[in-house]
């Protein structure tokens, strides 16, 4: 049976994937504890890519433990050389020997805090592309560019500029972040969600196809708790999630992954 294109794109499922990102949480020691414990909480969750990013000093000894697993071990964040008088800074060769398979890049906080610009992430991007690590390419508006309905426009330039000089985003999650609701409890609601990655994939398929954008997964990111990923992940452009806070916890974390069991 031939089917029209369009219906050939909606019967397309992408696989839910959810990340936790610990941010400057965690020692080795307690890394390890929380895989031990998390590891039989998810047992149950096939079908779903899980993601762990803890920070650059216990990649190895995560990835050791998880090894056999099909848990992704994922940096917090790259540099875009492979070697150099840099000093402080990862390169994507570096993270990849310790073990890592993906990295984050333009989160938030490092935009805020770091001054990344969109050239800068885009750069990290293609570097670690090219070396082979896939990305979690984050995005998002602060409320003051929400309140001033600035949310499209400030999408529409991230991705511009993030993306610019891909010609596919093989190996590549989209991650979109609202500033205002990172760290602070405040969620966007399901449909404020879904109205972004819905955006965020007709911009892709417009750079990149219509094939690509229904391939590409989004994910969500902030303030997601154990009480809001089944509403989430009941949307149709939202493909799964970058976790914070509520990833610190194994049982937290595994009750996100195990977020089929409650729909």
């Amino acid at each position: 049976m031939t089917f029209p294109l369009g219906v050939v794109f909606n019967l397309l499922m992408r696989r839910p994937f959810i990340a936790a990102n610990w941010k400057m949480h965690k020692t080795i020691a307690e890394a390890l504890e929380f895989v031990k414990e998390f590891l039989p909480l998810v047992e149950g969750a096939p079908d779903v890519d899980k993601v762990l990013a803890p920070a650059f000093t216990a990649i190895r000894a995560v990835a050791d433990a998880l090894r056999g697993t099909e848990v992704i071990v994922a940096a917090q964040d790259v540099f875009y050389e492979q070697k150099g008088a840099y000093t402080g800074e990862v390169a994507p060769g570096m993270l990849k020997e310790a073990g890592a398979s993906m990295v984050i890049v333009g989160h938030s906080e490092r935009r805020q805090y770091f001054g990344e610009t969109d050239q800068v992430v885009n750069r990290k991007l293609r570097a670690a592309l090219e070396a082979g690590l896939g990305v979690i390419l984050c995005m998002g508006e602060s409320l003051q560019e929400r309140q001033e309905g600035l949310t499209f426009q400030v999408l529409k330039r991230q991705l511009d500029e993030g993306l610019k000089g891909l010609q596919s985003l093989k190996g590549v999650v989209l991650a979109y972040e609202p500033i205002w609701a990172i760290g602070t409890g405040m969620t966007a609601t399901k449909e404020q969600a879904q109205e972004a990655h819905a955006f965020i994939r007709q911009e892709v398929a417009e750079h990149f196809g219509e094939r690509e954008a229904q391939a590409l997964r989004v994910i969500y990111g902030g303030s997601v708790k154990p009480e809001n990923i089944a509403g989430l992940m009941g949307q149709p452009d939202v493909d799964g999630a970058l976790v914070g806070g509520a990833s610190l916890q194994a049982r937290s974390f595994a009750a996100i992954v195990n977020f089929q069991e409650g729909q």
